[in-house]
């Protein structure tokens, strides 16, 4: 099998892509367009990084940048690339899958390599089951964000690479800082996520205090935030939001729709409270509180 190609514009995405990639070949090469500090973050990770640096090359142009990735492609001997399958990585895969005349799959949650051939898991049936997927001829597959662990350091290298590039229809004018919640819950060892079962807004604040004495974060299941708008669509966890690996997740009145469960299940220890014995939830938690949800965040609060 021929070298991988990975490219991501998140210095912390790109360091797990360059983990992946070495699960398919000891030889990666990872690009960085317009970013002297990731070229050389990529380099210290061990990598082969490629410079790309070129004024007409404007990152939220997907199309440009796929042309530039594949005029490396023709000069690297590589047939497997690998982006990551955040919002942008997934727009990108699709423009750069078609001038690859390469298959796709995006979501990717875990990889390896058998025989010769790599086979990719994802999510299938909205969440219901895990499929495992295979790519023949060229291969791009995008990985979904935080699966892996970033790379470590080693000696890498470090070099330019020309590319030819249309002036872009692109052009960006400023930068702003996105209004609203920041709060980055695919990153917290700790999630205190509310349901339906919370009885009101009000309760928030007890819920908020008591994530805050664990040091986590608040998330919630879709209708809290979409339906009730009590908090963030950046708090979401499942299909619909965010997929998590947090080292504890506490679930309040959350009765453990698919939609929500497949954003959790990776958590090290779930701990499910509900009024509700026979909720989906139990089926997956490693703890069961069968209690109102409002005594419990009291008393935890109590304790700590």
């Amino acid at each position: 099998m021929a070298g991988v190609i990975v490219y991501s514009a998140n210095p912390e995405l790109a360091l797990e892509l360059i983990t992946v990639a070495r699960l398919i070949n000891d030889k990666v090469v990872a690009l960085s367009i317009n970013d002297d500090q990731l070229a050389q973050a990529l380099s210290q990770a061990g990598a082969q990084a490629i410079k790309i640096t070129h004024p007409d090359l404007v990152v939220a142009d997907t199309a440009a940048v796929a042309a530039a990735i594949k005029q490396v492609l023709d000069g690297v001997q590589a047939d497997v690339v690998l982006l990551s399958s955040d919002r942008r990585g997934k727009e990108l895969a699709g423009r750069l899958a078609q001038v690859m005349g390469a298959g796709c799959l995006t979501d990717v949650a875990a990889l390896e390599v058998k025989e010769g051939q790599i086979e990719c898991q994802r999510n299938a049936l909205g969440g219901a089951t895990i499929a495992v997927q295979c790519i023949e001829g060229p291969q791009l597959i995008a990985i979904r964000p935080r699966s892996y662990p970033a790379a470590g350091t080693a000696a890498g290298s470090l070099e330019e690479m020309a590319v030819e590039i249309k002036a872009s229809g692109v052009k960006v004018l400023e930068f702003k800082a996105k209004v609203g919640d920041k709060v980055d819950i695919e990153a917290a060892e700790t999630l205190v996520a509310v349901g339906q079962g919370l009885s009101d807004e009000g309760q928030l604040a007890g819920v908020q205090d008591l994530a805050a004495k664990l040091g986590g974060e608040v998330a919630c299941s879709k209708p809290v935030a979409t339906d009730k708008k009590w908090l963030s669509e950046e708090r979401i966890i499942g299909l619909s939001g965010k997929k998590c690996k947090p080292q504890l997740a506490l679930l309040l009145g959350i009765s453990g729709q698919v939609q929500f469960t497949v954003g959790i299940r990776d958590a090290k220890v779930i701990v499910a409270v509900n009024t509700d014995e026979n909720a989906a939830i139990n089926y997956m938690a490693d703890y069961i509180m069968q209690a109102d949800l409002h005594q419990v965040v009291q008393e935890l609060k109590q304790k700590l």
